[in-house]
């Protein structure tokens, strides 16, 4: 086996200029898929690579997903998940010291600072996005986040006020 190639069959040199182009565009996550063989790398609190053949298509729809997907349904009917728009370390306050940005029962506007993400050493402050009251955290203070991952269920406001 050459150096070059690792014991799954993929290009080491190649992986390695997927992550310089990372860095140099400050991606977070690629995904490529060629010649029938596809990888994503994901950058970010706890990196993580993947590699997967193509996928045959499925014989009949899978009831597990849509059994899944009925949680979800029933917790978005009780308000809104305002999701990470990153991949990170959650914090509920500006400093260790600091009281947190929001408690259950807060009202929230659309520009209300509601948490951190740590991403890469840089504290990105996350704003609601929503006006509303805080229902529920659903994330603890410095547990790592994926993206698109529910911080935070909240009731929207009747009429945008």
């Amino acid at each position: 086996m050459s150096d070059d190639k690792t014991k799954r069959g993929y290009d080491l040199a190649e992986l390695k200029r997927v992550v310089a182009l990372m860095r140099a565009n400050d991606l977070f996550e690629v995904e490529m898929e060629e010649e029938g063989r596809r990888i994503r790398v994901v950058r970010g609190g706890a990196p993580a690579v993947s590699y997967a053949a193509p996928a045959a298509p499925a014989a009949a729809p899978q009831p597990a997903a849509a059994a899944a997907a009925a949680p979800a349904a029933a917790k978005e009917s009780r308000g809104v998940e305002i999701p990470s728009p990153m991949v990170g370390t959650f914090y509920r306050s500006p400093s260790p010291d600091a009281s947190p940005y929001v408690e259950v029962g807060d009202r929230i506007g659309k520009d209300s600072p509601i948490c951190i993400v740590e991403a890469m050493k840089v504290m990105n402050e996350i704003k609601a996005e929503v006006e509303g009251e805080i229902l529920e955290i659903l994330v603890q203070n410095g547990e790592p986040v994926e993206f698109g991952q529910p911080l935070f269920l909240v009731r929207p406001a009747r009429g945008g006020a």
